[in-house]
């Protein structure tokens, strides 16, 4: 089993900068082969994947955060890092961290990111 916790989500200014962060709380060997990154989902919206570190190392990025958000994934630790900046009022949103491959997906409880204009 796969258990993730988020830290780092608050409220602030457009143009402002947050760090999310993601600590997984498995054995290496059941961890490092899983894909791991960032979900949000914004109110009356679906679920949407922001930014992933694939089990290779390759990362992914959704078009509307290139540019201004770095994911970063540092497997010693068991943990993914979420650097945001130029925050804008549409990244507002519930961020979830995830981790999975094919049919076996872990979520964390999610963290609130609230950008005012």
């Amino acid at each position: 089993q796969v258990r993730l916790v988020e830290s780092g989500g608050g409220v602030v200014q457009a143009g402002g900068s947050l760090r999310l962060s993601c600590q997984a709380s498995a054995i290496t060997s059941v961890i490092n082969p899983l894909d791991m990154g960032w979900y949000r989902q914004a109110p009356g919206k679906q679920r949407e994947l922001v930014a992933i570190v694939r089990r290779g190392g390759a990362t992914d990025y959704a078009d509307s955060v290139k540019g201004r958000f770095t994911i970063n994934r540092d497997y010693a630790r068991k943990r993914i890092i979420l650097q945001m900046s130029d925050l804008k009022p549409e990244d507002t949103a519930l961020y979830y961290c995830y981790a999975g491959r094919s049919e076996r997906n872990f979520w964390g409880a999610g963290t609130q990111v609230t950008v005012s204009s």
